[in-house]
């Protein structure tokens, strides 16, 4: 995605880039010395200390509310963790503060001259929507599409990957045609083929909740839960429909509009076509925090 975006020398609101008394952004609590190039994004607050400890040093550490943000380095590479908590809505929070921390001037209130462009990748958890993508397997996000209309909150517009796929899932289902929310996003190729080369790539539905809009009927009845199976018979240049979240859309649609680099790559916890749950999730997730580390 492209967008408009505010240029060196206009100057930035206090209603519109909320700082702290200590001279951090409103909700991370970050300064700028404390972000990192690279960016590991996860949901679970309690999943940052996990790779922290991997890392040789940590020089910061930062908690409130849901966002928890660790910065220190692993073989000579500077990273930040950083939790998310669930939701494209705080995603909307995490990418524009982690951005505002490295490419606005805070003193001044107005964007640098010089821009950085961070490497953001988001170790996630899913659920698989395919019989032949097995629980314990790691999936990456070519493109991921989206409910929630977050990025239309904004001056954007669509590559043409963006408006090819957009227009084949809308053709095929009618439920995405007559969404206003409704969008597609494409990863960086760059980071899959460092960081996922040997994933199972796809197509990932980012969903707004976890219950009814992936399907799962507790004791309301979801009209999702038919829709699995439908997904799961798109096809688009090579890929498929292969998982659900809750944040990739969001975090490839602000980050791309940003000007940064962003990938998803998630352990399959789950497979909603064979019924089947991880024995052992932790391993699983473990594996795939120290494969990205490896290669970031």
């Amino acid at each position: 995605m492209n967008a408009q975006v505010r240029h060196s020398g206009n100057a930035i609101a206090e209603t519109e880039l909320i700082l702290r008394s200590d001279g951090s952004v409103y909700h991370l609590g970050v300064k700028p010395e404390h972000v990192a190039d690279k960016i590991i994004i996860v949901g679970d607050p309690d999943r940052v200390p996990v790779i922290s400890d991997l890392f040789d040093e940590v020089e910061v550490r930062i908690s409130g509310r849901e966002f928890v943000i660790h910065t220190g380095s692993f073989q000579g590479k500077r990273i930040t963790v950083v939790s998310s908590g669930i939701g494209v809505d705080n995603i909307d929070i995490v990418i524009n503060e982690l951005d505002a921390a490295v490419n606005v001037d805070f003193a001044t209130r107005s964007p640098k001259e010089q821009l950085k462009s961070l490497e953001i990748v988001r170790i996630g958890t899913s659920g698989a929507m395919h019989a032949d993508i097995p629980v314990g397997s790691f999936v990456s996000s070519a493109y991921a599409f989206g409910l929630d209309g977050v990025p239309y909150s904004y001056e954007c517009s669509q590559i043409p990957d963006e408006v090819v796929l957009q227009k084949s899932l809308a053709d095929q289902y009618s439920w995405l045609r007559d969404s206003n929310g409704f969008y597609t996003v494409k990863g960086s190729e760059s980071l899959l083929n460092r960081i996922a080369f040997d994933a199972i790539q796809g197509i990932t539905a980012t969903a707004n909740g976890f219950y009814g809009p992936q399907g799962r009927s507790v004791r309301l009845q979801s009209l999702m839960e038919k829709r699995i199976d439908e997904y799961a018979q798109f096809r688009h240049n090579g890929l498929k429909i292969t998982n659900f979240e809750m944040e990739c859309a969001g975090i490839y649609a602000l980050s791309s509009m940003l000007g940064h680099e962003a990938l998803t790559i998630c352990a399959i916890l789950a497979n909603r076509a064979t019924k089947e749950f991880h024995k052992n999730p932790s391993a699983s997730i473990e594996s795939l925090i120290r494969l990205v580390l490896e290669r970031f």
